[in-house]
């Protein structure tokens, strides 16, 4: 059919037609989900089913310490909540932590791929696996390591500082420096955010360089305004993850520190809190309804980041989503 009598027919004169899968089709779609099933099941046995069964338990006084059943409370556990002196100070704490790990989450990665891109550092191939290593060490073990590496007495870096002549700081100890302590700590395993922005810089067109130095563009703007642009999907796959994982901060502080929130309560994550409150102290309920609005919380979130990115995020298809 020709453009021209394309043209000439209205919107109701083109019908769509429903495909009819073949016999051969319907068995291999068959075939296919019987493959899937155990993990189908799985998911609804393992995942789905817990998260209604939490939600339910949100609206209830559930407490493995009671013998008595469980009664139905309603909205009490969302109420207490905002009276819960707990809760502000774990809201506090995390988002002054998300505050300051985010940006270098973020930026850490990209640093490092720029580095490992440069075709004049010698070796690089040798670093970018160097790099990377850390990400495969499972983290209890890691933080084991740099409580070590930090302690105020026989740390390396202390000991390194001494030998400079100066006084190194109580890192694990000192509210002042927990921050910058638990930051370092999380750039240990930043390898896997950085292979990614390896891949994504090395997937750009050399032809836009090539334009860029015709035109007399220098290294510094041509990262800004060639790879910087190109790179924004991937920096927004991080930026999910991180801000992900930053909201459920808790494994660190509670291998450095136990569920004790020291120094001065500077580590008493949201992640803390839901915790103590569900497997110290036992109230399932409570503990449900502060997982339920940590996930809400990190929904919004994440919805709202989607809907920016098509103001930032550059796709080379000329597109923008």
């Amino acid at each position: 059919m020709s453009f021209e009598t394309l043209s000439k027919l209205s919107l109701k004169d083109l019908r769509l037609k429903r495909v009819k899968l073949s016999k051969l089709a319907r068995r291999e779609a068959w075939w296919g989900l019987f493959f899937l099933s155990p993990w189908i099941i799985g998911f609804f046995l393992w995942t789905f089913g817990p998260m209604i069964a939490s939600l339910v338990f949100s609206f209830t006084d559930f407490n493995l310490l009671h013998r008595e059943g469980i009664r139905w409370v309603g909205l009490r556990n969302y109420r207490l909540l905002f009276t819960d002196p707990n809760v502000k100070t774990a809201v506090s704490v995390s988002l002054r932590f998300a505050a300051l790990a985010l940006p270098v989450s973020i930026l850490q990665p990209i640093l490092m791929a720029v580095l490992l891109n440069d075709e004049r550092l010698w070796a690089r191939r040798l670093f970018a696996t160097l790099f990377y290593m850390p990400s495969i060490v499972p983290m209890v073990s890691a933080v084991y390591i740099w409580q070590g590496i930090m302690n105020t007495q026989t740390g390396w870096i202390n000991r390194f500082l001494a030998v400079l002549g100066i006084a190194g700081p109580d890192w694990l100890n000192s509210q002042v420096w927990i921050y910058p302590s638990l930051i370092i700590i999380g750039l240990w395993g930043v390898g896997d955010m950085m292979l990614y922005t390896m891949a994504t810089m090395q997937g750009v067109p050399t032809e836009l360089y090539e334009a860029a130095q015709v035109d007399g563009a220098g290294r510094f703007r041509q990262f800004c305004h060639i790879t910087l642009p190109l790179i924004t999907p991937v920096i927004f796959y991080n930026l999910i993850l991180s801000s992900i994982g930053i909201a459920q901060y808790f494994l660190v502080p509670f291998v450095l520190k136990g569920p004790s929130g020291d120094p001065g309560n500077a580590t008493w994550f949201y992640g803390l809190h839901l915790y103590k409150e569900a497997f110290s102290y036992s109230k399932m309920g409570y503990g449900a309804t502060l997982a339920w609005v940590l996930f809400i919380f990190v929904f919004i979130v994440t919805v709202f980041l989607f809907w920016s990115s098509k103001y930032w995020v550059f796709y080379q298809a000329g597109e923008e989503k």
